[in-house]
């Protein structure tokens, strides 16, 4: 080794000390309070409306009218410690973890199309584990596989991002794959959150915006085209939800009773409510009360006033996490924080569309709110990504 050698490699040595000095120095500053407090009252505020939107069909299920409510908070209390203890470690440490998420997850996304391996319920197979006992959905662990690998491999590119070669190609197989093992079980709401997710981390990374613009534009030419189809009778798949969409009182007593319920349900809720735990519609009428549909429940219970108060908390809590993306310390971490958010607001969205008759039925959860152990867990967890995030904010300079 040469004179010059061994002073650039001292040189790189003291560069990288120099580093993670500074990011050991910046990861003991303090979460985002604000952040915090909005996915603490929202986690809460999901918890008791899950008791109240599951007690008759939990007490008729199990005799437990807290059967629910009780197996949910189990994971919201490990969730929020997951969350805490995330705040509390250097972001930076997930790099390490991003390749080996994103192919365990897509080992149990092909798990579960297995016949005999994936638990099938209401004619989806999106489950693994022991049946009445534990199940979770591999989507869920895919969404933050995705979210993880995409801020790991965009922060590395910067401008190379632009280029149709480094900025795209290398993205579309992943999404791809993940797109095709979810519509085999079908799972159309995650493949819709899970390629949204990847697009607008993408997007955010420097992908050029014409792109985005004719990605945009087919997808939407693709599903006008599907709907006229579907009326026209070319294609039947889906074709109930499109008809049941438009009108669910054409079979109101089959395929268009979930539709015309939970439309019920939220107009009986007027514009106060009926009360906390006095809603009617829960009583064994509008199906999954307590999973896609709770949000209905909220409607009916709360009144446009209490259902607007809620969605403004998911609207700040929504417009503080892409915040804290803005003033992240570096790319890493605002690509982090922009995963996270789009899946909550584009899960949200997506959920109180479908609730509210604004989009086709696609059996999408409630984040925060509809039961779901380990969906409410992981949520939670990459909260605590968003809070680790935060600790790190560069402080303002005085003067």
């Amino acid at each position: 080794m040469t004179r010059e050698e061994y002073h650039a490699q001292k040189a790189l040595k003291e560069k990288r000390r120099a580093t993670e000095r500074r990011s050991y120095e910046a990861s003991k500053g303090s979460m985002d309070l604000s952040f915090l407090l909005l996915t603490l009252l929202l986690t809460g505020i999901g918890l008791i409306m899950l008791f109240s939107a599951s007690f008759p069909s939990a007490y008729y299920e199990s005799g437990d009218a807290a059967y629910y409510v009780k197996r949910q908070a189990v994971f919201a209390a490990m969730g929020i410690v997951a969350m805490l203890v995330m705040g509390k470690i250097n972001y930076q440490r997930l790099r390490g973890t991003a390749k080996m998420l994103l192919g365990f997850s897509i080992f149990l996304l092909i798990l579960v199309i297995i016949p005999g391996v994936g638990i099938t319920v209401n004619n989806a197979t999106r489950w693994l584990g022991i049946e009445g006992v534990f199940t979770f959905q591999p989507s869920e662990i895919a969404k933050l596989g995705v979210i993880i690998y995409f801020a790991d491999s965009i922060s590395k590119k910067k401008e190379k991002m632009e280029e149709l070669k480094a900025g795209l190609l290398p993205y579309l197989p992943i999404l791809g794959c993940i797109a095709i093992l979810m519509m085999l079980e079908p799972h159309l709401s995650g493949t819709i959150l899970i390629v949204g997710i990847g697009i607008m981390m993408m997007v955010v990374g420097g992908m050029k915006r014409w792109l985005v613009a004719l990605g945009f534009g087919g997808v939407g030419a693709a599903a006008f085209a599907y709907v006229k189809l579907v009326e026209a009778g070319i294609i039947s798949y889906g074709a109930s939800r499109i008809l049941m969409w438009k009108d669910p009182w054409l079979d109101y007593t089959w395929t268009g009773y979930q539709m015309a319920q939970s439309l019920t349900t939220i107009g009986s809720g007027g514009l106060l409510g009926l009360g906390f735990g006095k809603g009617r519609q829960k009583f064994l009428f509008l199906p999954e009360e307590h999973n896609d549909f709770i949000f209905a429940i909220v409607c009916e219970e709360l009144g446009l006033i209490g259902a607007c108060l809620i969605i403004l908390v998911f609207i700040l809590l929504i417009l503080r996490g892409f915040w804290i993306a803005l003033h992240a310390r570096d790319r890493f971490g605002a690509l982090l924080v922009v995963g996270c958010m789009t899946q909550i607001s584009l899960q949200t969205f997506l959920n109180m569309a479908v609730v509210t008759g604004l989009l086709p039925a696609t059996g999408i959860s409630l984040p925060f709110f509809s039961y779901g152990g380990t969906a409410l867990a992981l949520q939670l967890f990459e909260m605590g990504i968003v809070l680790s995030v935060s600790r790190q904010i560069p402080a303002p300079r005085n003067g």
